[in-house]
């Protein structure tokens, strides 16, 4: 059984969220915390293995309660539960430790498949959020320009393929995706986020995508 923690100040979110997953057989919510502090004392009794958390919520925001969270159980795998006007946040909590997103729009069959994926060590950023993050990045605003010419010098050995790849990563393709667009197969592609993982020295999707941001690579 996966265990899932949910995490929001609104009754009604927590509610629903709990409805939309009773039903599903490998799935058991352990616990409702309506605020941070509450969601970091559930970890302790309940050792979740996947936490949905509201970023905005009294006593304890959702970004300081991952932070502990990951902390003090590293295992356990938490997903920002967001909306569109909470872009700001993005970063912030990917550093804190979140494993991704989940839009509150989302459409209710997703939320299982969702939780799934996470369990299995995937990262989350659905595509819409992705669509935003790069049009952000290269649509010139002053909050968002990355890299402040911060870029390295030989774009870490990535290849011009690596690059191609990268850049539907950072698009919010998944490898399937990815294939059919590069006329590669899965296994070709899987085999290039691997290299270029092991070159830019990250650990999963969501640091690659951090890192080209950061440092401006698919300038190159």
């Amino acid at each position: 059984m996966i265990k899932v923690l949910i995490a929001d100040d609104q009754d009604l979110i927590r509610g629903s969220l709990r409805i939309v997953l009773r039903g599903e057989e490998d799935i058991d919510v352990v616990g409702l915390a309506a605020n941070g502090r509450e969601a970091v004392e559930l970890c302790r009794q309940h050792e979740p293995h996947v936490v949905l958390m509201d970023i905005h919520m009294p006593e304890m925001d959702g970004i300081e309660a991952t932070r502990q969270i990951k902390s003090l159980y590293p295992n356990t795998h938490v997903v920002m539960l967001t909306t569109f006007h909470d872009m700001d946040y993005v970063r912030e909590a990917l550093a804190a430790g979140a494993a991704g997103y989940l839009l509150k729009a989302m459409q209710p069959e997703d939320l299982a498949v969702s939780i799934r994926l996470v369990h299995r060590g995937e990262t989350l950023i659905p595509q819409e959020i992705a669509k935003i993050m790069v049009a952000e990045w290269t649509g010139g605003t002053a909050s968002s320009k990355p890299g402040d010419g911060r870029r390295k010098k030989d774009g870490y050995g990535l290849t011009e393929r690596e690059l191609d790849v990268l850049r539907l990563l950072v698009s919010g393709k998944d490898n399937r995706e990815i294939a059919r667009e590069l006329f590669l197969t899965e296994g070709t592609v899987k085999n290039y986020i691997s290299t270029i993982y092991s070159k830019l020295e990250v650990p999963d999707r969501i640091h690659a995508v951090l890192k080209a941001q950061d440092e401006n690579l698919l300038a190159f």
